[in-house]
């Protein structure tokens, strides 16, 4: 089987004026990205030198030159090493020297810094792949454009199980690793889409999170354009500017983590578009608030909730039936297509019982081959060929998932288990909070206790002791946090996951 440039390039012949990809400054059609494609992989072999297995990583902002990036390497064998824009250079550092890049690709925004990196490195300077004022020494995207297509418009097409991208997981629980990604584990993500949400050519998706992160590129941005249809690329996210877009464009699927869909309902709301295109907003990288759910739904959105990881490219649970988007409110769904799931007890291995507990073990074309460089770490995740993703959740006699929380997260207060995500849903049920997290803290007696970070609707004056008292009538009181910490902003990472341990140390070790 094919390499996802392959994608492009069938497009290309069966529908080649319609319009792939629009960006704030382009809109190309299908036979346009192809031949783009054909072009950029002759000039990263010709003009940068790299070779099929070679590493580039890529440092930029969001926009059509990121996607044409991705499809370039896979098509010349390059394997891309996306680069996290918000990361400190000592982190980006790390991740460059473990996987070996050879060159940077950067957007203007990143160019002293990514010479920087170079600079400490010792690589090559890096190349500029978006517009921006003159600069000594830069390579620029048109450079490697003009070589032409050279031979690479008519070479067969690469195998789909070689390495076409490491991306970095967050590093929560030490050095970040590389999970290598191979074209068919893209193209299987995309089959569990397809199917799942019944992805069409007449589809348009726009893409809101961050392409450094699998959500930006699986979900739906690839799984889109192996469909036909149109992808939609902001350089940033404005919710404002987004919502102008879904409405101008005819967006139908959007996806967004949850604070980026509550800021886009909040845009909703204030600017009242005619959004009647889109088929449903989506929601995944973490769960999901219900009451959110519940909003979009209150205005006639359809709006569905799944799952998925770094490692399995990403999608795993998926809800299938829009009439069950609201009934099944919280759920992640059932497993999609091609993945095989198991709820597992963490220590013994045995399956879990219908509403029990238990580990989400995952098996599937979709699942990353290797960590780079990391047999240990392939070794502790993949167990029997199960990758063992550390999430714990419990399903219905439905067969609906719940995602519970992080087994690492798990609190245990005195004997008993304290499901932070159980927790967390029952605070923000309160009108006046926005968000929630619950994180477990050492406690002499208990040996945990939860305490609550929250996110409180502007003008609220709800207190400490009115919302523990609120806490009593849906949550044993074990399950109570101790404590309450309102604050202005939470710390997140690039897929907008509030960093726990980052609270632990501002709110319990400062």
């Amino acid at each position: 089987m094919y390499d996802i440039s392959y994608w492009i390039r069938s497009q290309a012949w069966m529908r080649p004026e319609s319009v792939a990809v629009v960006g704030s400054e382009v809109r190309w059609t299908y036979r346009e990205l192809d031949d783009l494609v054909s072009r950029l992989a002759n000039g990263l072999r010709t003009q940068l030198g790299v070779r099929q297995g070679d590493r580039v990583a890529i440092y930029s902002v969001n926009g059509p030159e990121y996607l044409l990036v991705l499809l370039a390497a896979a098509r010349s064998g390059t394997v891309l090493v996306p680069l996290n824009w918000r990361l400190s250079l000592p982190e980006l550092e790390f991740q460059v020297r473990d996987s070996g890049v050879r060159r940077i690709l950067c957007s203007s925004e990143y160019v002293a810094n990514a010479q920087e990196l170079t600079g400490r490195i010792g690589l090559e300077p890096p190349v500029r792949i978006t517009r921006g004022e003159p600069a000594s020494g830069l390579l620029e995207l048109e450079q490697l454009l003009a070589a032409g297509p050279g031979d690479m418009a008519g070479a067969e097409p690469l195998s789909w199980d070689l390495p076409l991208l490491i991306g970095y997981t967050s590093g929560t629980t030490g050095k970040p690793k590389g999970a290598v990604l191979t074209s068919a584990n893209f193209f299987w993500n995309a089959m569990n889409d397809l199917l799942t949400i019944d992805l069409r050519s007449a589809d348009v998706t726009i893409t809101l999170l961050p392409m450094f992160h699998i959500g930006g590129l699986g979900l739906f941005t690839m799984p889109t354009l192996l469909a036909g249809g149109k992808v939609v690329i902001p350089n940033k996210f404005d919710p404002v500017q987004a919502v102008e877009l879904i409405q101008r464009e005819g967006v139908t699927i959007v996806f967004g983590v949850p604070a980026v869909n509550l800021r886009l309902l909040e845009a909703i709301d204030q600017m009242k578009p005619d959004l009647s295109r889109v088929r449903m907003f989506y929601s995944g990288g973490a769960p999901c608030p219900v009451d959110l759910i519940r909003a979009f739904h209150d205005r006639g959105y359809a709006f569905g909730q799944g799952y998925g990881l770094t490692e399995t490219a990403p999608t795993v649970f998926m809800m299938v039936d829009p009439a069950d988007y609201l009934r099944k409110a919280g759920s992640i769904g059932r497993p999609a297509a091609f993945s095989r799931v198991r709820l597992q007890h963490p220590t013994t291995g045995q399956l879990v019982d219908t509403g029990e507990v238990g580990e989400i073990v995952v098996k599937g074309p979709n699942v990353f081959s290797q960590y780079w460089q990391n047999d240990e770490a392939t070794r502790k995740a993949v167990q029997d060929g199960w990758f063992h993703t550390g999430d714990l959740a419990r399903a219905d006699e439905e067969g609906f998932v719940t995602i519970a929380g992080r087994l690492k997260e798990m609190i245990i207060s005195g004997g008993e288990n304290v499901y932070p995500v159980e927790v967390e849903q029952a605070i923000m049920s309160h009108p006046d909070v926005i968000e929630a997290a619950v994180y477990g803290v050492p406690h002499p007696q208990w040996g945990e206790v939860p305490h609550a970070a929250l996110l409180l609707a502007p003008g609220s004056t709800l207190t400490e002791e009115a919302l523990r008292a609120y806490c009593t009538t849906r949550l044993a009181k074990y399950k109570i946090p101790k404590r309450f910490h309102f604050m202005t902003e939470l710390p997140r990472n690039a897929a907008g996951k509030v960093l726990k341990g980052e609270l632990v140390r501002m709110l319990v070790n400062a």
